[in-house]
């Protein structure tokens, strides 16, 4: 079975941001998924925020397209109101992590991919930086 890696919102804008130096760990781990060799599982708020930042760097046509290329080797996770409820009631200090801590679980995820674990420190399931995850792979 596929490791299933859920990429919080920041490790998504170092892709299609290309921001260093950040980019190179996330490009191959997106290589990894254009390959079948595992599974990038995103939250719906992600594409919305990358697009908001996108767009102040590119024109809103290269940013879609960016995010369109993305959708394609990625999956979309389901957010409802169960997850809201969740990250409401939650210790978290940062509602949108709590989402995607949330919304991590309830897709069945291995890993959660992020610059910041100190987010996730309560975290029931691994989290890890991309370059931590190929590191691990490798071994």
């Amino acid at each position: 079975m596929k490791t299933r890696l859920f990429v919080v919102t920041n490790i998504m804008l170092d892709l299609l941001g290309e921001r260093q130096p950040f980019y190179e760990p996330i490009a191959k781990l997106a290589t990894l998924a254009d390959q079948g060799k595992l599974t990038m599982v995103v939250s719906p708020i992600s594409f919305a925020t990358v697009n908001y930042f996108l767009v102040k760097s590119e024109t809103p046509e290269i940013a879609k397209e960016k995010l369109r290329k993305f959708k394609i080797i990625t999956e979309i996770c389901k957010l409802d109101v169960h997850t809201i409820e969740k990250g409401l009631n939650s210790s978290f200090r940062d509602f949108e992590d709590s989402l995607q801590y949330f919304s991590a679980v309830d897709s069945d995820c291995d890993i959660i991919i992020t610059r910041n674990g100190k987010d996730f420190k309560n975290a029931m399931i691994p989290v890890m930086t991309a370059d931590e995850y190929l590191k691990s792979i490798r071994k």
